[in-house]
């Protein structure tokens, strides 16, 4: 349970960097932002996968790419499922897209998949 409110927040995080950052993008209210993340992540749990797998000949043709551009969809799918969340044109989702991902990735970094904090320590004996 703790992974999943932390993996909630890091998506709202996400999502709130995206609209203080790219123009287009706008979600108006707290309660819309997270309902907005928890709809992401439903989306990329359940949606995206078929997608990347119909279009998985374009994704393998442009080298990988083309997955930035699926994000964007999975991001204009869930503001099109919400009234207080818009997208002001596909170049709007790609920018909040990469956004995101980039705030997603580098959570990673430190959250595990228990959603616990992870410190890694090197000691270097010589």
């Amino acid at each position: 349970m703790l992974g999943f409110l932390v993996r909630l927040l890091i998506g709202a995080l996400g999502l709130w960097l995206a609209q203080a950052l790219i123009p287009g993008v706008e979600i108006h209210g707290v309660a819309t932002l997270f309902v907005a993340a928890f709809l992401l992540g439903v989306v990329n749990a359940f949606v995206r996968p078929l997608i990347v797998f119909l279009t998985l000949p374009i994704t393998v043709l442009t080298l990988g790419p083309f997955l930035w551009v699926i994000n964007a969809a999975m991001l204009a799918l869930v503001a099109e499922l919400l009234d207080g969340f818009t997208l002001h044109g596909f170049g709007s989702a790609l920018l909040g897209a990469l956004v995101v991902s980039i705030t997603g990735w580098i959570a990673s970094w430190y959250v595990g998949p228990s959603g616990r904090l992870e410190v890694m320590i090197v000691r270097r004996d010589f």
